[in-house]
């Protein structure tokens, strides 16, 4: 026989990274304080703007990833207003929390060795670094 695949509903996949795309809308989505709609979406985008359908299709995946809600709201017809359900700040600390893992075996001090090493840090830099973590330690 034929088999179906039954869609779940509310995928929650958070855990995922997003696409360079996908990144790009939930920047625009985190800059708006309240519930948008595809449209608000779209309208931010920079040139070339794309379709509303690839908009509309790009908020779906994030929903399915868990990163935004949708919800219609009584008079406003089929409109689906969203709302980012992950902060920018939650997937910052995600992100670099998986990049301390992946590729420095979970060591703080490797990846900061890192980045001391490949961004060529001043010896200025290097102490503003030490004075915020000397701050960090007296909290």
């Amino acid at each position: 026989g034929v088999r179906t695949h039954k869609k779940q509903k509310n995928m929650k996949r958070n855990d995922q990274t997003l696409t360079r795309v996908e990144f790009q809308l939930m920047n625009i989505i985190w800059d708006m304080k309240d519930a948008f709609c595809a449209w608000d979406v779209l309208e931010k985008c920079g040139e070339p703007k794309p379709a509303y359908t690839t908009v509309a299709t790009y908020l779906k995946i994030l929903r399915e990833k868990g990163y935004v809600d949708c919800r219609k709201e009584s008079g406003q017809g089929k409109t689906l207003r969203y709302r980012a359900l992950v902060s920018r700040e939650e997937y910052t600390r995600r992100t670099m929390d998986g990049v301390k893992k992946d590729f420095f075996g979970g060591s703080l001090k490797s990846m900061l060795s890192y980045f001391v090493q490949e961004e060529n840090l001043s010896g200025e830099q290097i102490m503003e670094m030490l004075d915020m973590i000397r701050e960090e330690e007296e909290k």
